[in-house]
């Protein structure tokens, strides 16, 4: 009687492939996972300027939500990232802002008496920097706009100052302002945030190591 035949073990096991082909898969897949984590889910920033002080000091590491504002929109009191408006794109702002929301749609919003008011009634800011909420004036925002090496008066037309007066806020349109009220370059000179141009919320310092947590929301109240 003929002995069925055992398959030859060096033809059917799997031929052990190089050590640099299984590493260049690890490394592609994180490499693809991480890409997917920072375009979709999250993704790490750093506070370049004093704008936002005393909530957020230069170099803080954080890191911002890019998924909450798929299932709803911003709220007042948010701190949110956003990429350059088109008015901040014509003064050639290349890099992400970071700032506060303050005016959300339906509003109407006014500075007087160095505070924000919001449909007639000023609002309880405890988060903030020392000192006034000041009106925005020709002088300061063409200064800021001298940091990204353009003079507003050499662009035409030039941006015009948008909360020099009483501003309603149309849908789907954020105004943002800086906490350090001083030395904020943000929507007091030059307009609103489209929801388009919104990054995400930041939620979490992991830097430095001595102030580590989730950044807190006010609730913003508005004053009797």
């Amino acid at each position: 009687m003929t002995q069925p035949q055992l398959p030859n073990p060096e033809t059917t096991e799997q031929p052990e492939e190089a050590w640099w082909v299984e590493a260049s898969k690890t490394v592609g897949l994180s490499l693809l996972l991480a890409f997917g984590i920072r375009t979709f889910v999250a993704e790490a920033r750093y506070i370049p300027s004093g704008s936002m002080l005393p909530t957020l000091e230069i170099d803080d590491r954080l890191i911002i939500d890019k998924v909450t504002y798929r299932f709803r929109d911003p709220e007042r009191g948010d701190v949110v990232v956003f990429n350059p408006t088109k008015s901040l794109k014509r003064a050639e702002f290349k890099e992400a802002f970071i700032k506060r929301v303050i005016g959300i749609p339906g509003d109407r919003v006014e500075i007087k008496e160095g505070r924000v008011w919001v449909n007639n009634r000023s609002i309880q800011e405890n988060y903030t920097a020392a000192g006034a909420t000041s009106k925005p004036s020709e002088d300061a925002c063409s200064n800021n706009f001298k940091t990204s090496g353009i003079d507003n008066k050499d662009i035409e037309p030039p941006i015009p100052i948008f909360l020099a007066g009483p501003q309603k806020i149309p849908s789907k349109h954020y105004l943002v302002l800086g906490d350090n009220r001083g030395n904020s370059y943000d929507g007091r000179c030059w307009g609103l945030v489209a929801h388009d141009d919104l990054v995400g919320r930041a939620v979490f310092r992991f830097l430095p190591f001595n102030r580590v947590g989730t950044l807190p929301i006010p609730k913003v109240t508005v004053a009797d």
